[in-house]
């Protein structure tokens, strides 16, 4: 098989940071949705925007004999952040989170607050913020939303204050990503979830437009907005697709699989187990490929691939995930599993279709239905069950059962 080539690494770390200096927290997307639109618009890959900004591309497919198949991989512009749920009387904004994450994590950041009227920055901080003035209390703080609040650096001492300036329940607040790409290889940063995947999912498309390719069959790039709130692509699947591979961060922690130089193949999540077929062809294809690559199970987590099943999409779905340490945190990832997760994603684009058969949504026969394990070694039992006879009247006096 035809070697893959590397994918552009410095074209993969640019789109990066520049992505990682917009801020999207879920809702508040409409400017990186702008940015990749204008990287698909210079790749010459066209695509459309939904009403709210999910945007849609397509690669067009060479065989008419697939013209009725269609793929998809998913990766989401959106990230974790905060919203203004109150103004105190002190006139310091409490939060609450967009995203399912912990304030554990945003203590002491950087933030930036959109108002109506422009932008305000500012501190997270806990309640009680100063080990001069509270001494040891510090350290028994509670770790949640309620025991944070926003120091804005603007005067407002007073909910008043606040008002003046434009401050309102509702007002989106973003981190501030605080990117350092090392000499090591090593990328740290706030969002890396899932903008290293967008970048990686970029470098792959930029490969195949580089090498002068067409895919096998059409395959529909999607960048979502809602995936940290569950929705992701619910509702971003409008042709007949019957692949989807999304494109997510592995948690790098003791008890998983995952590591930061290789990309992951999510078999299960907190959704279920993905496709058994389409995962073992993306593993088929590391291996052919020597693509460093990992199985994984993610037990306290979602996707935009799992999103697709439960609004009812019949579909294959798989996960493709980049190694990340402190998911959620302080991020950190390695080129090495980007550009392992890029050279996957272009082997998948370019590759034959898992089953053409699936081309048709309903079959009214096995013939051409698909084959886990063969069926006498599924049912074979090593385990003799008594034969029935021989267990029929046994005890069917209770005076002899007792004795």
């Amino acid at each position: 098989m035809q070697q893959l080539p590397e994918p552009d690494l410095d074209y993969m770390q640019k789109v990066l940071l520049e992505m990682l200096a917009i801020p999207s927290p879920t809702g508040f997307t409409d400017t990186i949705v702008r940015y990749v639109a204008e990287r698909l618009e210079e790749l010459e890959i066209p695509f459309e925007l939904t009403r709210r900004g999910t945007i849609r591309a397509t690669l067009r497919g060479r065989q008419s004999e697939y013209e009725r198949f269609d793929r998809a991989v998913s990766v989401h512009l959106d990230t974790i952040g905060a919203i203004v749920r109150e103004i105190k009387d002190s006139g310091r904004p409490a939060l609450a989170p967009v995203g399912c994450w912990s304030s554990r994590f945003a203590e002491g950041s950087r933030v930036s607050l959109f108002t109506d009227n422009g932008v305000i920055r500012g501190s997270v901080l806990p309640l009680l913020a100063s080990g001069h003035a509270f001494n040891t209390a510090v350290d028994s703080m509670p770790v949640s939303w309620d025991h944070v609040e926003l120091r804005l650096d603007a005067y407002c001492a007073t909910r008043a204050d606040c008002d003046t300036l434009g401050i309102a329940v509702g007002d989106f607040v973003a981190f501030d990503p605080l990117p350092e790409f090392s000499e090591s290889g090593h990328i740290s940063a706030r969002h890396l979830d899932d903008k290293a995947g967008a970048a990686a999912l970029l470098a792959s498309l930029k490969a195949i437009r580089d090498q002068g390719l067409q895919p096998m069959i059409d395959c529909h790039p999607l960048f979502t907005i809602t995936e940290e709130v569950g929705s992701g692509a619910a509702a971003a699947l409008p042709w007949d697709v019957s692949e989807f591979v999304g494109i997510d961060i592995a948690p790098v922690a003791p008890g998983q699989q995952s590591t930061e130089h290789a990309v992951s193949v999510a078999l299960q999540d907190s959704g279920g187990p993905y496709d058994y077929h389409l995962s073992r062809h993306l593993l088929r294809l590391a291996g052919e490929q020597d693509i460093p690559v990992r199985r994984d199970l993610f037990r306290y987590y979602h996707s935009d691939a799992q999103s697709a099943v439960t609004a009812g999409h019949d579909i294959r779905v798989a996960l493709l995930a980049f190694g990340c340490d402190a998911t959620h945190g302080y991020e950190r990832t390695h080129i090495d599993s980007l550009a392992a997760m890029s050279r996957l994603l272009y082997g998948y684009m370019l590759s034959q279709p898992v089953f053409a058969s699936d081309a048709q949504h309903a079959k009214d026969s096995l013939e051409r239905f698909s084959h886990q394990l063969e069926h006498d070694a599924q049912m074979e039992n090593d385990t003799r069950v008594p034969p029935v006879d021989t267990l029929i009247g046994r005890h069917s006096n209770p005076q002899e059962r007792n004795s």
